[in-house]
């Protein structure tokens, strides 16, 4: 970009992205053209941290902006589901802490996760309409996430596929504060100063969403290896075809969830019970010529499957294993929803 740098600004990130079409500037509080690159992710640069800027150094307020960015990201998306989402929410996000005298603030990862936490909550309302005039079930946007991100076992459940869906059944509030306490463990005092409560009725509201989890939950932790096994014995069944194998290796009470958004064929409702769930996917490769290609992956921290078509990448399929047996298929067609499998994503909790 041609505008000279600023005080708050590293020299090749003057303006943060509103969209596609049009940027703000921090400073001077107005909309300016984007760059024909298109969109790009919110706040300084993730490279910055790495990248010599010669003359100019870090401010700062961007510092620890860098130095919290993965953490914030996980918060807004543990929040959303939604990584388009979340983006924007750091973005709102950054906005917001340029303006703020860091000298004054005396925990700054506290003060950005309050910042989060609240812009987070509004987008989680607005969200709520989208999702109510969405085309058939709605998953949560699937991650290709970094290898730490499986080694870590708390990091890795908190933000599965199986997870993020009993999320979805909390309310706004009741999710900011379960996500908050049992994911990133922060103090009632903290959270209530982020969702604008008092402490007390955090207590309640976390002992809540806690009891409504709980009882919604994956019974047990299995380990990636178990999950691998039983996951390669789904995708061998896949592509043979075996309808036996199949029922070997799917729960009674399977778990068939299919996201299309209107723009890709998937099932409208969800499908219950190993036999139709098998019929239906052996149903479904029967009526098609096109070569089925399975291929391993990790979604979300945990193993998952790509799923392609004549060459094609077709989506996602993440499972929730229990018992040695898949309990839960959730399969992910929408495009707008596969922007971020092909490029890992940082998550952190800390």
């Amino acid at each position: 970009m041609s505008q000279a740098c600023t005080s708050r600004c590293l020299d090749v990130d003057c303006t943060y992205p509103l969209g596609r079409a049009q940027w703000l500037s921090p400073k001077e509080d107005r909309v300016v053209d984007a760059p024909r690159e298109g969109r790009r992710q919110p706040g300084p640069p993730e490279n910055e941290k790495a990248r010599d800027v010669g003359e100019h150094t870090t401010d700062p307020e961007t510092e620890a902006f860098l130095a919290h960015r993965n953490m914030l990201f996980t918060v807004a998306y543990e929040m959303l589901g939604s990584a388009a989402d979340a983006e924007d929410v750091l973005q709102e996000t950054w906005l917001r802490w340029v303006k703020v005298d860091v000298g004054q603030v005396r925990d700054q990862r506290a003060y950005l996760v309050q910042i989060t936490t609240r812009q987070s909550l509004n987008r989680l309302r607005s969200m709520k309409r989208r999702k109510e005039a969405y085309v058939g079930p709605w998953l949560p946007e699937p991650l290709l996430t970094t290898p730490d991100v499986a080694e870590n076992i708390e990091l890795a459940e908190s933000v599965s596929m199986a997870l993020m869906l009993v999320l979805e059944t909390l309310s706004p509030t009741e999710r900011a504060v379960f996500v908050l306490r049992e994911a990133f463990g922060l103090g009632y005092d903290e959270i209530a100063a982020a969702v604008g409560k008092n402490s007390a009725a955090v207590r309640q509201i976390a002992h809540r969403a806690r009891r409504h989890v709980d009882a919604r939950r994956p019974r047990e932790t299995v380990s990636p290896s178990q999950a691998r096994a039983v996951l390669e014995a789904f995708r061998r069944a896949l592509v043979t075809r075996d309808l036996q194998a199949l029922f070997d290796v799917l729960a009674p009470q399977v778990v068939v969830i299919s996201d299309g958004g209107g723009v890709k064929q998937a099932a409208p409702r969800p499908i219950i019970g190993a036999e139709k769930v098998a019929r239906f996917i052996i149903g479904g490769l029967s009526k098609t010529d096109a070569a089925l290609t399975v291929g391993p992956t990790v979604v979300n921290g945990n193993p998952a499957l790509i799923l392609r078509v004549n060459g094609e990448f077709d989506g996602v399929l993440a499972v929730r294993v229990e018992d040695a047996r898949i309990t839960g298929l959730y399969h992910v067609r929408n495009p707008d929803k596969l922007t971020r499998v092909e490029t890992e994503t940082s998550l952190t909790l800390r």
